[in-house]
């Protein structure tokens, strides 16, 4: 279904702090410790979060004290040392978040960024124009609409024999004006292929190099957007994201045995991006409930704000891609830039007041993060575990 950017809603308020509206007609918008010698490259400083210490199960619990953003706290290990650079993965780092967020890592020169892209020559000029020095990072090849390009990564992360200390979920496709849907090369519907299947298969690979890790704070990370929450204003713009009981999800996505959407649904590429989103806060929950005790590894997600520049928009209508962004700066303030956002995910990577696991994190106007609240649906322990279950079968891990 086309979207019409004649759509644009009048000023709206946030619904809660840190939630700026982020919203269009048919549209989905853009959620433990460091060394002490692990100074800030960042500019601003870092207050500490008072948290609950009550955390039900099912619900992360909103929060109303603020950490100051964007910056790296220092912070004592206690009998920890690590004298080596922090490792990091991120997915789709050759532009818009990931790209900014792999420069304001690699410019504190206390992280080794890996670039995992689909187009090396364009992730290569990507970090050479960022200015990212070159013993920084490193590219190399993956393919999330490909689940032999994912087995593929990982073998070939381990064969460079480098270890992994965080690892960042956080390339996807949205295609909000498709009237069909496209597929992966496993057969599944390409939003849902590529945001969640795709990086549920290589968290759950990567998951046994992070618990080998000896870097004092190892965490996996998953992108979360405020358009999958629909107990946001911008999560109840139609159309409005719902999983249903998963019988799409079931048959395989395939548009043939089954429906190309996750609710069984006629297809609408807007809704599959949004479905998507919150197949990533539940992929999060459930890494957490099963394995941080465990662990110790920290799980979260996150909404940066809304990125209304991102390249994520490239497919929208040309003019919604003109007049999104003064709308977002002017009407509802809630404009974010890719520099801004990348040291927001920067934080949750490395610092030490962003290091509790099951959160989705926010930032309010002022870039002071906060714990915020998933919707019933991001946060259903039962659907969450349905979900992964489903999940791993289409991806060969049951």
């Amino acid at each position: 279904m086309a979207l019409q950017a004649s759509f644009l809603p009048s000023a709206l308020s946030a619904r809660k702090e840190g939630k700026a509206a982020c919203i269009v007609k048919e549209s989905a918008f853009l959620g433990s410790s460091i060394l002490e010698h692990h100074k800030s490259q960042f500019n601003a400083p870092v207050l500490r979060t008072k948290r609950e210490s009550n955390h039900s199960v099912g619900v992360v619990k909103a929060q109303t004290t603020a950490v100051a953003a964007p910056g790296l706290s220092q912070s004592a290990v206690h009998g920890k040392k690590v004298l080596r650079k922090g490792v990091v993965v991120i997915t789709g780092a050759s532009s818009g978040l990931g790209l900014a967020a792999a420069k304001a890592l690699a410019e504190t020169e206390k992280w080794h960024v890996v670039m995992a892209c689909r187009d090396f020559l364009k992730a290569e000029k990507a970090a050479q124009s960022a200015g990212m020095a070159k013993e920084n990072y490193s590219i190399m090849h993956l393919d999330l609409a490909s689940l032999d390009s994912v087995r593929q990564f990982v073998h070939g992360f381990r064969q460079s024999g480098r270890p992994l200390d965080v690892l960042v979920c956080n390339a996807a496709i949205y295609r909000p004006t498709a009237r069909k849907p496209t597929y992966t090369a496993d057969g599944s519907e390409m939003s849902v292929g590529v945001n969640h299947l795709g990086h549920f298969l290589l968290a759950n690979m990567l998951l046994e190099d992070l618990k080998k890790s000896d870097y004092p704070s190892r965490r996996l990370i998953i992108l979360g957007s405020i358009t999958g929450n629909t107990n946001t204003l911008a999560g109840n713009v139609p159309p409005k994201a719902g999983l249903g009981d998963l019988r799409g999800l079931a048959g395989g996505l395939d548009g043939r045995n089954s429906s190309a959407m996750i609710d069984g649904g006629e297809f609408d590429g807007a809704k599959a991006y949004k479905d998507s989103k919150i197949c990533n806060m539940l992929t999060m929950q459930e890494l957490h409930r099963r394995f941080h005790e465990d662990t110790g590894i920290t799980f979260t997600s996150l909404y940066p704000g809304c990125i209304a520049t991102t390249g994520l928009f490239r497919e929208h209508i040309p003019l919604f891609r003109l007049l999104f962004p003064p709308f977002q700066k002017f009407i509802t303030k809630g404009f974010v830039s890719e520099d801004e956002s990348g040291k927001r995910l920067a934080q949750v990577v490395a610092d030490a007041s962003l290091s509790k696991s099951g959160v989705y994190w926010s930032w309010n106007n002022n870039s002071a993060s906060f714990e915020n609240q998933l919707s019933e649906e991001a946060s259903d322990a039962v659907k969450a575990q349905k979900l992964w279950e489903i999940s791993e079968k289409l991806v060969g891990l049951a």
